[in-house]
């Protein structure tokens, strides 16, 4: 998500390495001469960073936003055919990541997860907006989607990776699931485990649970905004 910062529009974009880092920027500077619009931008190894403001206004313009959403569409086709390269050889172990968010607990709430392979490389990204439930309920959806996803893509071994306690804790059967509207998702994920050769649950702390919290985010903000402009008039 890019973000209003002084120096202009912004936002880091992260690769495997060097070569995959130059390439996307290879990729940018040709779409910014055509649209005769430069990025200030910063390259550190893997991470490219890219500032977007226009200096003769001395601000932030609508030829910013649309340079912005061209480098994203890049990046977007750049992942995709990675995905499709590797998607040549199956993909039997991935990494996945949730996070669930109610705006009011209970109040509009969504779940996201990432999965990633084991080099780090994303797999996939989602954010689903559930309606009102609690902040509880949405953390186990994202747990349950994100299984159903890894079983679309055969994966055999699953690391599950969220920030919340209570779902790492009752999945490794440290804690019991007293709440009873947790007990069907609860017992839907159970059902889901014996379809894995190896499915493992670590807590991670919110700082590192940045991509799926930023699904969750992407989809309350995106229902929010549907609701705010209301029906089509015809």
């Amino acid at each position: 998500m890019w973000q209003e910062t002084e120096k202009g529009l912004y936002k880091q974009f992260e690769f495997k390495d060097f070569q995959e880092a130059f390439s996307f920027m290879q990729a940018v500077a040709s779409k910014a001469e055509h649209m005769n619009h430069h990025p200030l931008w910063e390259n550190e190894w893997n991470k490219v960073s890219i500032w977007l403001s226009t200096h003769s206004a001395n601000a932030i313009t609508e030829k910013d936003r649309e340079l912005a959403v061209a480098i994203d569409q890049i990046f977007s086709k750049e992942q995709k055919e990675k995905i499709e390269e590797k998607n040549t050889t199956k993909i039997t172990e991935v990494k996945l990541y949730g996070d669930g968010g109610s705006r009011g607990n209970p109040g509009p709430s969504a779940s996201g997860y990432v999965l990633f392979d084991m080099d780090g490389n994303e797999l996939v990204k989602n954010g689903v907006y559930l309606g009102i439930t609690t902040n509880n309920q949405a953390e186990y959806l994202s747990l349950k989607l994100g299984l159903e996803h890894a079983l679309k893509y055969g994966a055999r071994v699953v690391h599950v990776h969220m920030d919340s306690l209570l779902v790492i804790n009752q999945m490794l059967g440290k804690f019991k699931v007293k709440n009873r509207d947790l007990w069907p998702i609860h017992a839907a994920v159970k059902e889901m485990l014996p379809k894995f050769k190896k499915v493992t649950f670590v807590h991670v702390p919110r700082a590192l649970n940045k991509e799926a919290d930023a699904a969750v985010n992407d989809a309350l903000d995106l229902e929010l905004k549907k609701n705010e402009e209301g029906p089509a008039v015809i």
